[in-house]
């Protein structure tokens, strides 16, 4: 009833007016001056509302009146403004589509546009990106933890532990340090443990040393001197073709681990196992040689494995001893040395006399005093395999240094993809032990097979903890074999293509043939080397293919495989097989060498291969003659054939063939090449004339002869590569 008395007092034409200037449909419409008036009458239409609710019955008669006489409208928010746009929309300048059927859009008649396809990028990386990746797990270490070091969902890693047999009940539960390697191998990475020395008994240990140098620069006679024993007579030529590690006690009551490496050109894989094992290296340099190959090579593998250098310059009791050049040449390699304001020491030795032997040591134990080397004692070991063979009576034997930890007998451990139960632990005199304390080498009795030298050995806490893990590296390395596999012949197709011309002719290939080889050897480092050193005489003319390589005396399985793909049988260091397996062989047609000595191994293998090889065939000049004088015959009958010209000629150099191609040259240029049809000496026919004879011979299709010309004997000749051996022992096959 209060509104009824709005139109008393005109409330209805001013609050009309006012709310249409502020509808939200002509906002953008509205003038200036309807602005200021609705702000102006507002106010005051607010007041008359107010005064309106007093005599609510008059204001429904005027409301009906300016309702229907002046504003038309229809709802109380309605203003002209709205009513025109409804009318009249153009005016406002909108567009209205207009009711009826939808206008058709107009095709476009330009051919579609060809557009590259682009593959979707994957949600994960490529497999071959996992296996490169290397990521690093510790004891206790949560699900999540593992999940974005390896870069792959939670859910992924729930599915592996409930494959693996290991329950998680939540993904922040911390994991042992093996189940964290399986799930890695799972997934296809690369893992490196870490160890942490939290809460152990840490104690000081004894430095490990490893002996480096050239071949025959006297490191394991220094050795001898060291300890007193006699190890180069019992290895055969006089060279160390083993890694032997031994404790020496000094004379002032201190112990040291040795490491005695060899120094040929093939065994540069042991070297760099010794060096990363070692804590420091001692250089041996002899003092009449000086800086050799294998000398730079071994200061290589020790700044490689971040280790400090001690430098003995041994055989200086010789008379052609020269110390000094040997310092100038290590200085000028870089390393920077004690008397050239560096910090590595230079002591000048002689396993000979015996001399400088105490200032060697005193070195060795201020440079490892200046380390501080501690390790933990307590708990799990940590071991490192420095060399691994067979035995015929104790199986697969494991030679190891202890780097953290204890080794006790009884222990389930995983060395590299083998496991076994640790039998015996016997030390370097061949003494039973029950175990084995940091720098301690021992050697391990007990594995399934034989490990890979420079595998790691870790203890787990049962045998089927050390199975799992066995069978996952060994899976992850017979995957990582076939993928480097796959990625080799994708880079002979690639390389294949490459060798087409621009004009889209292929060259030529040269015969390439294969030479399978097995070697056996007496430890596994060795072959590792010799496996090595063989590859290395691979050519383009000889594929050298190693079909197998094990450690131990031939058997009968080698010959049947030898025998399937036609391979020769290397031996290093074993014993002469039995007379039964010699005749098996023989029938077969299998050759078997049996070598003590890498030189002699080499040498014969490289003749071997330069006989199998098929050689180039060349073109090359047999001999040379020069035209005295020419010969016409004339007046022939047919049946003896046209008119002929002879060239008298003298050998002047090589000889004369008969069934070679001859060269005419004239004034140093080609001027015909041909067969010889002819060739006579004294009226009677010859196949060769040697140098100084006189000759006279006919070329087929040429009788343009010239006194002077320079008659060319051609022959093709197969070039079989070379073997070369160079001082430091290092071999190549030249083509």
């Amino acid at each position: 009833m209060a509104w009824r008395a709005a139109g008393k007092k005109g409330t209805f034409p001013s609050l009309t007016k006012a709310l249409s200037v502020r509808s939200r449909y002509t906002a953008a419409a509205a003038t200036k001056f309807a602005l200021e008036e609705s702000q102006r009458t507002t106010p005051v239409l607010v007041g008359q509302v107010q005064g309106c609710f007093m005599n609510a019955a008059q204001w429904k008669p005027n409301c009906t009146n300016q309702l229907t006489y002046r504003f038309p409208i229809r709802s109380f928010h309605a203003s002209p403004e709205m009513l025109a746009w409804k009318k009249e929309p153009e005016a406002l300048g909108l567009k209205i589509q207009k009711k009826g059927k939808f206008k058709k859009r107009t095709k476009d008649s330009s051919p579609p546009v060809e557009a590259p396809y682009v593959p979707p990028k994957l949600k994960r990386a490529a497999s071959s990106s996992l296996s490169d990746r290397t990521v690093e797990i510790f004891e206790g270490m949560t699900t999540v933890e593992l999940a974005k070091r390896c870069g792959v969902p939670i859910s992924v890693l729930q599915d592996i532990l409930i494959n693996v047999g290991e329950k998680v009940d939540s993904e922040y539960d911390p994991l042992s340090i093996d189940i964290s390697e399986l799930i890695a191998m799972e997934i296809g990475v690369n893992v490196r443990r870490l160890h942490s020395n939290e809460g152990a008994e840490v104690l000081p240990r004894p430095p490990v040393v490893t002996v480096m140098g050239h071949v025959d620069h006297g490191k394991t006679s220094l050795l001898d001197a060291l300890r007193l024993t006699s190890v180069a007579a019992k290895e055969a030529g006089g060279i160390t073709q083993h890694l032997g590690a031994f404790v020496v006690g000094m004379p002032s009551g201190a112990s040291i681990t040795f490491l005695d490496t060899p120094g040929h050109a093939a065994f540069s894989a042991m070297r760099q196992r010794g060096a990363a094992v070692t804590d420091i290296v001692v250089l041996v340099v002899a003092a009449d040689d000086g800086v050799m190959p294998q000398t730079l090579e071994a200061m290589s593998h020790a700044k490689a494995a971040d280790v400090p250098i001690v430098v003995a310059v041994n055989k200086c009791d010789k008379s052609a001893a020269n110390p000094e050049r040997v310092k100038v040449q290590l200085a000028t390699e870089g390393l920077p040395l004690e008397e050239m304001g560096g910090d590595v020491q230079v002591v000048e030795v002689s396993a000979v006399t015996k001399t400088g032997l105490d200032k060697l040591e005193e070195a060795l134990l201020l440079q490892a005093e200046m380390m501080d080397l501690k390790s933990r004692v307590d708990g799990p070991a940590q071991a490192y395999v420095v060399e691994a063979r067979v035995d015929r009576g104790r199986g697969p034997l494991a030679t190891a240094i202890v780097k953290a930890g204890t080794l006790v007998c009884g222990q389930h451990v995983v060395v590299g993809a083998e496991w076994g139960k640790i039998r015996a632990i016997r030390d370097m005199l061949g003494k039973l032990t029950d175990r084995a304390r940091p720098a301690m080498p021992v050697e391990i009795e007990g594995l399934k097979g034989l490990p890979m030298a420079g595998d790691d050995i870790i203890v787990v806490h049962s045998e089927k903890r050390a199975r799992m893990l066995s069978d996952g590296r060994k899976k992850k390395l017979e995957k990582d074999r076939l993928r480097r596999k796959m990625e080799a012949e994708k880079l002979g197709l690639a390389s294949e293509s490459n060798l087409e011309d621009e004009e889209g002719e292929v060259e030529e290939k040269p015969k390439r043939v294969e030479m399978a080889i097995i070697v056996k050897g007496d430890v596994q480092g060795t072959v590792q080397a010799v496996t090595d050193a063989m590859k290395s005489l691979d050519s383009t003319q000889v594929l050298v293919n190693i079909v197998h390589g094990g450690v131990g005396p031939i058997s009968e399985s080698d010959v049947d495989l030898a025998r399937a793909c036609g391979a020769v049988i290397v031996g290093f260091n074993i014993r002469t097989p039995p007379s039964s397996i010699n005749q098996a062989a023989n029938k077969a047609g299998i050759k078997i060498k049996i070598h003590r000595v890498i030189y002699h191994l080499l040498e014969d293998i490289g003749n071997s291969i330069v006989e199998k090889a098929p050689g180039t065939f060349e073109t090359q000049v047999a001999g040379e003659a020069q035209i005295l004088s020419i010969f016409e015959l004339k007046g022939r009958s047919k049946a003896r054939g046209e008119d002929v010209k002879i060239a008298g000629c003298r050998v002047i150099d090589g000889r004369l063939i008969r069934s070679s191609t001859m060269r005419i040259v004239r004034s140093g240029e080609v001027v015909f090449e041909g067969s010889c049809t002819s060739l006579k000496r004294e009226k009677k026919d010859v196949e060769a004339v040697g140098k100084g004879n006189e000759c006279g011979l006919v070329i087929e299709n040429w009788v343009d002869f010239e006194v002077g010309d320079v008659i060319q004997c051609l022959e093709q000749v197969n070039r079989k590569p070379k073997f070369i051996s160079s001082q430091s022992g290092a071999v190549k096959i030249e083509c």
